[in-house]
């Protein structure tokens, strides 16, 4: 298990390659020890890579000086899907990561309950309020928040739960050595020293636009809900929301005033059948029915 592992992680890190294609080579070989041993021509032709991508492939899986992936290997906690300690919640989900790397306290994977808090990056003069009163009592009552780790609310989510001893969680949407937005890079050290920083992508890759929509998967389905605290109509937010639901997580929307557009997301949340919350007991009376089902 301990060589399939490190065969994982390693491929994990090669350019060239997709999730999807890594699970093409486990269904290949649930070794990867073959996969060591094709050519270029045979990789781009088993596995309808192009033959570029084959090619950066091969040469990073066969590069003499492994050098950072032994770095990354001692800098980082890795937990990949044929460890025991990967999450339970994930694996559950589609498109499940194949690899995390991780700064910070593990054992959040684990704990619950875990609430998603998202909404948009530019949020209204109410939004601390908000947060003050549905989030707040949530990081008392000693739930896991999770986030992105975005400008606004993910930020003001993280922030909260640092400020009053609470546990949090935020997921990158890029490698730690390119964190992003660059002025989170404090947020980001004080979250490793107090909760979680986690990311499927390997420790040197840039942040994507695509990236984002793409790691919002894991911030769902990480919780037991989404919250969202305020989100414009044509949000991001929205795609986390989808996901969620698609998941079959809860989702809850904060309502507001309709004479601001922080709230019209939240409005049409609603109107698709999000709870609307009144009262963070919104919130804590659904765990307590649904609680029961939620297997760690």
């Amino acid at each position: 298990m301990n060589r399939l592992r490190i065969r994982l992680i390693h491929i994990h890190q090669c350019r060239g390659i997709t999730r999807r294609t890594i699970r093409k080579f486990i269904r290949y070989d649930p070794t990867l020890e073959s996969i060591y041993k094709l050519s270029s021509t045979q990789i781009s032709q088993l596995f309808s890579i192009t033959t570029r991508n084959a090619s950066l492939f091969y040469n990073d899986l066969h590069q003499q000086d492994n050098t950072q992936f032994k770095d990354n290997l001692k800098t980082y906690k890795i937990i990949t899907v044929v460890d025991d300690c990967y999450p339970y919640v994930l694996k559950t989900i589609k498109d499940a990561p194949l690899v995390l790397y991780a700064m910070g306290n593990t054992d959040l994977l684990n704990k619950i309950p875990t609430i998603s808090v998202i909404g948009t990056r530019k949020p209204s003069q109410d939004a601390a309020l908000k947060m003050v009163k549905y989030v707040l009592p949530l990081i008392k009552r000693e739930w896991v928040i999770v986030s992105g780790m975005a400008t606004g609310i993910d930020s003001l989510a993280h922030q909260l739960a640092l400020k009053n001893n609470g546990k949090t969680i935020a997921v990158l949407g890029s490698g730690f050595k390119h964190i992003y937005p660059k002025h989170n890079t404090h947020l980001s050290h004080q979250i490793v020293q107090h909760g979680l920083v986690l990311s499927e992508y390997p420790p040197d890759t840039p942040p994507e636009r695509y990236r984002f929509p793409e790691r919002n998967r894991l911030i769902s389905g990480l919780s037991f809900g989404t919250l969202v605290i305020e989100a414009t109509e044509k949000s991001g937010t929205l795609i986390t929301v989808d996901q969620a639901l698609d998941q079959g997580r809860e989702v809850y929307a904060v309502p507001g005033s309709p004479l601001i557009p922080q709230t019209r997301g939240c409005h049409k949340m609603i109107q698709d059948g999000a709870k609307l919350v009144l009262d963070v007991e919104d919130i804590l009376e659904d765990w307590d029915i649904l609680s029961s089902n939620w297997c760690i």
